[in-house]
C-alpha cells in the first residue's frame, strides 16, 4: 500500500463497526478509520463546524421581518371623590372597570446599507471555514496515526533484529562452550559470549515493553480501549515516486492551513462591509394591528362611556439616520479595515512558510531515500560478513573478537536501516500532509 493512495472517508463507513477485541491484526487503513470515528480532536473540530452549519441553516432569516405580539388585561376597582365648580360633590367607591389590549407589530428592514447581505455571505463563509477546520484536523490526525503506526512497525522490526542477533549470540555461546570442553578455547571467551547474549535478552525485553507502550499511545489516538490487543504489519512501504512539481502544483487549493488563511480574508472583508453599513440610513416598513377594549361597570360622569372599543390596522415607513454616535461606527470600520490587512499579511506569511516547508520536506525526503538505498546495501554486506566470521570461527581460523566485531557491525547496520526506513516514511507522510492529500 502506498501512502499517497488517498484514504477515503468511506473507510469510516467500512470499518466503523469494526471491533479489535476479536482480531489479531490492525491494518493502517483500519487505524485511520477508527481515528476518523473516535479521535477526540476530530470530534471537537466537528462540533465547532456543526455550530457554523446550524447558523447556515437559518441563512435567509436575516431578510425576514420581525413580528411581535403583545397582550394585557387589567382590572380596576377605584374610589372616586369629586367637587365640581357649581358646588356639587360626588363621593363614590367600588367603581369597577376592565381593560383589554392586544397588538401585533411588524418591522421589516428594507435597507440597511447592504449590511444584511454581508451578514448572509459571512454565515456562508463561516460554514466553509468550519469545514476547512475539520479537514485540517483530520489531515493532521491521519498523519499522526500513520507516524505512530509505523513507529510501532519500526520497533517491531528492531525487535526482530534483536532476536536475530540473540540467535547469533546463542550460537557463539554453544561454540565457545564446545571449544572450552575440548581444550581449544578459553573461559573468558565463553563468559563474554554469555554477557553479550544476556545483553540481547535484556534488549528484547525492553523492546517488547516499548512496543506495548507505543500501542497504548496509538490506542488513545484512534479512540479505543488501552487494553485492546492487536498486532501490526511488519513492513514499512515507501513511495519513492513523489515529485516536487506534483506536490507544489495547486497546493494553494489543497493545503488546509492556506485555505483557512484565505477564508479568513473573505470573512474579514465581509465584516468590513457590515461595519460600513452602520453608517448608512436604515429604512423600515412598519405595520401594526391594535385592539383596545374598556368596560366600566359604573360611571360618575355622563360623558364617560360604559363600553369603549378600538381596533384597526396601521402601516407606514420610517427611517433612522445615524448622525453621531461617538465615532464608534468609524472606529469599527477602521478596525475592520486593519483586520483585512492583517489577514492578507497572514496569508502571505503562511504561503511563504508553506513553500519553505515543502522545499525542506522534499529535500529531506530525497536524502532519506538515498540513506535507505545505502543502508539496504550495507545490511547485505554486514550479514555476509557475520556469516563468514561465524564460519571462520567454527573452523578455528578466527577469534571470537573478530566474530563479535562483525556482529556489532551488523547490529549497527540494522539500527541504521530501520531508522532510515522510518525516517523515509516520515518524510513521505509530511510531504503528502503539506499537500493536503492524506484524506479526500
Amino acid at each position: 500500500m502506498k501512502l499517497t493512495a488517498r484514504f477515503s472517508i468511506l473507510l469510516l463507513i467500512c470499518f466503523s463497526g469494526a471491533s479489535l477485541h476479536a482480531q489479531d491484526m490492525l491494518s493502517l487503513e483500519q487505524a485511520i478509520a477508527l481515528a476518523l470515528q473516535n479521535n477526540y480532536d476530530i470530534k471537537l473540530s466537528r462540533n465547532d463546524s456543526s455550530s457554523a452549519a446550524l447558523d447556515y441553516s437559518y441563512l435567509n432569516a436575516v431578510f425576514l421581518p420581525r413580528i411581535n405580539a403583545t397582550a394585557s388585561k387589567v382590572w380596576n376597582n377605584n374610589a372616586q371623590k369629586q367637587e365640581l365648580s357649581n358646588g356639587q360633590k360626588r363621593d363614590t367607591s367600588g367603581i369597577k372597570s376592565s381593560n383589554l389590549q392586544g397588538a401585533v407589530n411588524l418591522q421589516w428592514t428594507l435597507f440597511d446599507g447592504l449590511k444584511m447581505f454581508a451578514t448572509r455571505d459571512k454565515v456562508v463563509e463561516m460554514r466553509a471555514l468550519g469545514e476547512l477546520g475539520v479537514k485540517n484536523q483530520v489531515v493532521n490526525t491521519v498523519a499522526a496515526v500513520v507516524n505512530n503506526y509505523y513507529g510501532i512497525v519500526r520497533q517491531k522490526q528492531q525487535l526482530k533484529a534483536i532476536i536475530e542477533q540473540k540467535s547469533i549470540s546463542e550460537e557463539r555461546v554453544k561454540l565457545a562452550d564446545k571449544k572450552l570442553s575440548v581444550g581449544l578455547g578459553a573461559k573468558p571467551e565463553l563468559l563474554q559470549a554469555k554477557v553479550d547474549l544476556n545483553a540481547f535478552v535484556a534488549s528484547q525485553l525492553q523492546q517488547s515493553t516499548l512496543i506495548e507502550q507505543l500501542k497504548v499511545q496509538l490506542n488513545q489516538l484512534i479512540g479505543i480501549d488501552s487494553t485492546t490487543y492487536y498486532d501490526v504489519t511488519d513492513t514499512i512501504p515507501i513511495n519513492d515516486d513523489l515529485r516536487l512539481g506534483d506536490i507544489r502544483n495547486n497546493i494553494a487549493l489543497s493545503n488546509p492551513q492556506l485555505l483557512i488563511a484565505e477564508k479568513n480574508i473573505s470573512i474579514a472583508e465581509l465584516t468590513y462591509k457590515e461595519r460600513r453599513g452602520d453608517r448608512f440610513p436604515v429604512v423600515y416598513f412598519n405595520s401594526a394591528y391594535n385592539y383596545n377594549r374598556t368596560v366600566n361597570n359604573t360611571v360618575i360622569n355622563t360623558f364617560t362611556p360604559l363600553f369603549n372599543q378600538n381596533k384597526g390596522l396601521n402601516y407606514g415607513f420610517s427611517m433612522a439616520v445615524p448622525i453621531l454616535n461617538g465615532f464608534n461606527a468609524k472606529r469599527l470600520q477602521q478596525q475592520a479595515r486593519l483586520d483585512i490587512l492583517y489577514q492578507r499579511l497572514n496569508y502571505e506569511n503562511q504561503r511563504t512558510l508553506l513553500d519553505v516547508q515543502v522545499n525542506n520536506a522534499f529535500k529531506n525526503y530525497e536524502l532519506q531515500k538515498r540513506y535507505l538505498d545505502l543502508e539496504e546495501d550495507n545490511i547485505k554486506l554486514a550479514r555476509e560478513n557475520v556469516f563468514i566470521a561465524l564460519e571462520r570461527f567454527k573452523q578455528g581460523v578466527s577469534t571470537y573478537i573478530e566474530l563479535r566485531e562483525a556482529q556489532l557491525s551488523m547490529n549497527d547496520a540494522y539500527n541504521r536501516l530501520i531508522a532510515a526506513r522510518y525516517n523515509a516514511k516520515l518524510a513521505e507522510t509530511e510531504l503528502v500532509r503539506l499537500k493536503g492529500d492524506l484524506v479526500k
